[in-house]
């Protein structure tokens, strides 16, 4: 039985460009901090608000003294031509990539709110964004990796995908507003399991590994509308379970599989730092196909690819 990851051990980045997406807050802020210590040769933080964004930088200079190699660039998940603006630049100004951390993430209980694309939010921020930063930068991860500086994919997901279900008639969550607390934030985190494993089909590439990962349940502001209910709810879990850790072990759960010599299986799913079995629908091969095909029409029609 593998051990629970308590620390995260020295790591050596030099040579990786790295992209980590919801580094403003929670474990993506600590994950921040971590990575930037290790010394990347690039470590580029998306942020959809730069004064959070000068804030974290703020916060990682006092906390390693070293934020030489760290720059905050503008994105907006909730707007997808904010997204294929940020990959364009990437792609123009940096040109290579090693590690793309998809961790930013919301939870907005049993409520409905729609991005300016008309997108449900939880399905655009937590899924469909990623997916567009992700396809658009493939082909940079592709010529940048090789056998001795290999390329990594990680989506932070939640043990909420195992609640999770995939209706392709209602991604948008428009059939109804889904009164069963985190039922559209389980979906979409589903999603995200199935994605990394589709990740391995369409890559095709062994020097690029994918993962999807439960961080383990940590009281960050991924509600953030202030959303009383789902606060509400969320406390109750943590009072009934007496499971939640810190923000920084959940920064270390994400990590750990990512960086780990011992993990070379790619598209597994870890719950906490450990291997574990997602939900049985994320194993259906034709589910995740749909999913990936229908994502990608879903951009096409929204002009982003």
């Amino acid at each position: 039985m593998p051990v629970k990851p308590v620390k995260l051990d020295k790591l050596d980045l030099s040579n990786n460009v790295i992209i980590l997406t919801g580094a403003t807050d929670g474990i993506g802020k600590e994950m921040a901090r971590i990575l930037a210590g290790s010394n990347p040769k690039r470590l580029i933080l998306p942020a959809r608000n730069l004064e959070k964004g000068n804030t974290l930088l703020e916060y990682i200079k006092s906390s390693n003294g070293n934020a030489n190699n760290v720059e905050i660039w503008e994105m907006d998940l909730a707007d997808l031509q904010s997204v294929k603006n940020f990959a364009n630049k990437f792609i123009n100004e940096v040109g290579e990539l090693h590690v793309l951390i998809n961790n930013a993430g919301i939870g907005i209980g049993n409520q409905i709110f729609k991005t300016k694309d008309n997108l449900e939010l939880q399905f655009q921020v937590n899924h469909l964004a990623h997916f567009l930063l992700t396809i658009l930068l493939l082909d940079t991860i592709k010529k940048s990796v090789s056998a001795e500086l290999p390329g990594k994919i990680a989506l932070t997901s939640s043990e909420g995908n195992k609640f999770g279900e995939i209706d392709f008639d209602n991604l948008n969550l428009e059939k109804n507003n889904y009164w069963i607390p985190f039922k559209g934030y389980g979906n979409t985190k589903l999603m995200n399991v199935i994605i990394a494993k589709e990740l391995n089909r369409v890559i095709q590439n062994e020097n690029i590994t994918t993962y999807s990962i439960h961080p383990g349940i940590i009281q960050t502001n991924i509600g953030h509308l202030n959303n009383a209910f789902m606060n509400f709810i969320i406390r109750v879990i943590f009072k009934v379970t007496g499971a939640e850790i810190t923000v920084e072990q959940g920064a270390i759960n994400v990590l750990y599989p990512v960086f780990s010599s011992e993990n070379k299986d790619t598209g597994k799913y870890y719950n906490e730092g450990i291997e574990d079995e997602p939900n049985k629908i994320a194993n259906d091969s034709e589910i995740a196909k749909k999913l990936w095909d229908v994502s990608e029409q879903i951009l096409k029609d929204h002009g982003m690819i």
